[in-house]
């Protein structure tokens, strides 16, 4: 009898093992192209061994107009006569695959994803394979969730808009204020996505919002009505920098137009960005999409067309190939039969947006079959990519203050922490905005529980702290316990899409129960921030009884780990602000509408980020503090620098006046400065260091130029006591040239000075008609 349970016990677990594995792992039905039906798989589209180019004219052709317009919006009909199965194009995968986009649906089989630290903070950790390895990541757990029918294939991320302002809600979306971090990050971020295999897709990544976007709602101004006024000397060295460097080097399959005008005309109906910038200037091979609704908005809110056809008609001709909403698909047949639009015009859009579907494998039958085709939920959440998220996180924090030093605590088992605030047991918080749903959480107090016994308190009942009632409670607990933790800050009910901040102070009553508690602790208190944007803590700054702290971004999903990780000492800190922050007297004469990024001494405007603002600051674009010190020696650097002319004769090729070469005339393949620089730890604990390359030009460059701006950064890892070189190869005609008043990209002549660390270096560069560096 007992053998008879046995075996039959064994049969069920056999059968339930099949069954699991049976409806886990079962292939996701072929979007086109399935080998099964008899109608299509001989046409010239469906067949592999064709050419990208002839396939998508051979299915083009085939298509009648009403079905090509309905191809033309995110949620894409079926083409059941050819066998197109409908198509949702919006998918979000911000900081991992996200449910923010209706092509993305978690279910049993996909319960969650990785979620990365928010890319505010990722971008802290200033190191590109990290970003890179992220987006691989993430790739692999969409191309599961496709394969498991519960996700798209097209991620409208990153988002690489310059951090300009410190009020705006979804700078925490973004990489931080500075052009070349931005752009390398989007170059990283997207190779990982995409995958490096020429002409084929993993995903396809969207680099947003195409251009000068970076106002939600702020003091009566919204997205939707807002007119950029931007100069073409800031368009070109700032606002398009990081797109520039998206399309044109990190290869994109997609850009996205966004909801604000820029000098008067919609982005998403402006040929000149779209059809001339994008696709012809930067020779973008991908489609063109605009934010959600824009093409609706500049037509309703902005009033820039007078009939819906006319809309629609101007943004195809200006180089739209897909709408995020409806209106292309209810007006362009329309547009078509008034004359407005041609069919070639719509064929246009269509080559785009289904050349990129064939270069996902999306006409080349079953999935199965394919190159990724046998990822599945056991490549989504698995312990590798939960660790990377945890190594992130750890990355991105930035040591702000370490009085003493405090930090790290020591790992004693039987000392007691006070974890008090309204972000000690933050979850979702930690995950940011643009996120999914996490495989699991660990909060700070999680975190810290694992290191020592934790007291918890709340002090606020949450960030808004709109009362002291909690206070009591959070101060005893800080006056018996060896050490306090306040994990303070914002979240999504602060600093949001649509949701710009209006001062840059801790909300509420934070500032007050720091305070206040930080004079009641018995021990070392050290104070942990969760926001996107800066805060002004001057008053914790300031603060000797406040000895440590600590900023967080938001975390992601491990967040609270690596934070107890720093806290103790496992970890140690290396991350840099990715933006500046600013003291809440900044913005008083700045407002949000305001995008000139120099200052103006005659009109008392302070410019935007560290490389035109020179005013006071609570911490640099930069700072970070680590648990041991460095030292920098220049074991090599060029002082001379020629630069060699393209065919033109110096006194044409220069402006003599301002002792400026145009890049166009410069020959610029190879023209590299290259720095060796030793990198030591004096220090006792062995740490990853985060070098950073500023430069700054001759001062002769004027009114063109800025005050400093980064040319370089690396991320080495350094034994304590030990020495790394380290390589730093600086393209000149990218990175130290300027822009004038028109636009026009040069080459200041003359002394250029480097800061590394605390090294100072002067190249000079100068003109040589014979094209012959010397260095």
């Amino acid at each position: 009898m007992l053998q008879m349970s046995s075996t039959f016990s064994s049969l069920v677990a056999v059968f339930l093992l099949f069954f699991l594995v049976r409806h886990t792992c079962e292939a996701r039905d072929a979007f086109a192209c399935d080998p099964k039906n008899a109608v299509t798989k001989n046409l010239p589209f469906c067949k592999v061994s064709v050419a990208i180019t002839e396939r998508v004219k051979d299915l083009i052709g085939r298509l009648t107009l009403e079905e090509k317009v309905r191809l033309l919006v995110n949620n894409a009909a079926a083409v059941p006569r050819l066998g197109m199965k409908g198509y949702e194009w919006w998918s979000e995968a911000l900081h991992g695959v996200s449910n923010v986009g209706p092509g993305v649906k978690f279910n049993a089989q996909f319960p969650g994803a990785t979620s990365f630290p928010q890319v505010i903070t990722t971008a802290a950790s200033f190191n590109a394979s990290l970003w890179e390895s992220i987006g691989r990541v993430v790739s692999d757990e969409a191309r599961a969730m496709y394969n498991g029918g519960v996700a798209g294939l097209t991620y409208w991320s990153p988002n690489i808009n310059i951090f300009r302002d410190p009020r705006w809600g979804r700078g925490q979306e973004t990489p931080g204020e500075d052009p070349v971090l931005a752009g390398t990050y989007a170059v990283s971020y997207v190779r990982g996505l995409q995958g490096t295999h020429g002409n084929r897709l993993k995903v396809a990544a969207c680099c947003k919002h195409f251009t000068a976007y970076d106002l939600d709602n702020w003091n009566g101004v919204d997205r939707f009505h807002f007119n950029a006024q931007v100069s073409k000397q800031d368009i070109e060295d700032t606002f398009d920098v990081p797109f520039r460097m998206c399309v044109s080097e990190g290869r994109v399959a997609s850009v996205m137009c966004s909801y604000n005008q820029v000098n008067g005309v919609p982005t998403c109906a402006d040929p000149n960005l779209l059809k001339n910038t994008l696709r012809g200037l930067w020779q973008l091979d991908g489609y063109i999409v605009s934010d959600c609704d824009s093409v609706g908005v500049f037509y309703s809110n902005q009033h820039y067309a007078s009939t819906p056809e006319e809309a629609a008609a101007d943004a195809i001709k200006a180089g739209l190939d897909l709408d995020c909403g409806p209106f292309l698909a209810v007006h362009t047949q329309d547009a078509v039969t008034k004359g407005l639009l041609s069919q070639a015009d719509v064929d246009g859009a269509l080559v785009n947006t289904l050349t990129v579907q064939m270069r996902l494998g999306m006409f080349d039958g079953e999935p199965s079959a394919q190159e990724y085709g046998k990822l599945g939920p056991k490549d989504v959440c698995k312990p590798a990519h939960q660790e990377l998220a945890l190594e992130a996180a750890r990355q991105g924090i930035v040591l702000l203050k370490n009085t003493g030093p405090v930090l790290p605590l020591s790992q004693h088992p039987h000392q007691t922490v006070a974890v008090i605030g309204p972000n000690a047991k933050a979850d979702v918080t930690m995950i940011g905005n643009y996120a999914g749903i996490a495989c699991g959480y660990t909060s700070p107090l999680q975190g810290i529980g694992r290191y020592a016994r934790t007291v918890h308190q709340l002090g606020c009942e949450n960030v808004a702290c709109k009362n002291d009632n909690l206070f009591g409670s959070a101060i005893n607990a800080a006056r018996q316990a060896d050490a306090t933790v306040l994990v303070m800050g914002l979240d999504q009910s602060i600093e949001a899409e649509t949701v710009d901040r209006t001062h840059l102070l801790l909300p509420g009553r934070q500032q007050d129960l720091v305070s206040k508690v930080a004079a009641a602790s018995k021990g070392p208190t050290i104070l942990v921030l969760m926001s996107g944007g800066p805060v002004d803590i001057t008053f914790a700054k300031n603060n000797p009884r406040i000895v440590g702290i600590l900023w967080a971004g938001y975390p992601g999903q491990a967040g609270g780990a690596a934070i107890a990780d720093i806290l103790f000492g496992t970890s140690s800190p290396g991350g840099k602000l990715p933006m500046t922050w600013y003291p809440q007297e900044y913005l008083r004469k700045l407002p949000m509408t305001k995008m000139a990024m120099r200052a103006s001494k005659s009109a008392g405007y302070p410019g935007r980020t560290y490389r035109f603002y020179t005013g006071e600051v609570v911490y640099p674009f930069g700072h970070g503090l680590t648990y041991t010190h460095f030292i920098h020696t220049l074991a090599s650097a060029p002082t001379v620098v020629s630069v060699p002319l393209n065919g033109h004769r110096r006194s044409n090729a220069t402006d003599i006046s301002n002792r400026a070469i145009r890049v166009t005339h410069a020959r610029c393949d190879n023209l590299f400065i290259t720095l060796q620089v030793d990198v030591k730890n004096v220090g006792s604990r062995d740490c990853t260091h985060t070098l950073l390359v500023f430069s700054a030009p001759p001062a002769a460059a004027g009114h063109w130029a800025l005050e400093k701006q980064l040319v370089a950064f690396d991320k080495v890892h350094v034994p304590a006591k030990a020495q790394h070189r380290v390589g730093i190869h600086i393209h000149v005609c990218k990175l130290l040239s300027v822009v004038d008043k028109s636009g026009i990209r040069r080459i200041p002549l003359g002394l250029h000075s480097f800061n590394i660390g605390d090294v100072k270096h002067s190249v000079s560069l100068q003109a040589a008609a014979l094209g012959i560096i010397k260095s």
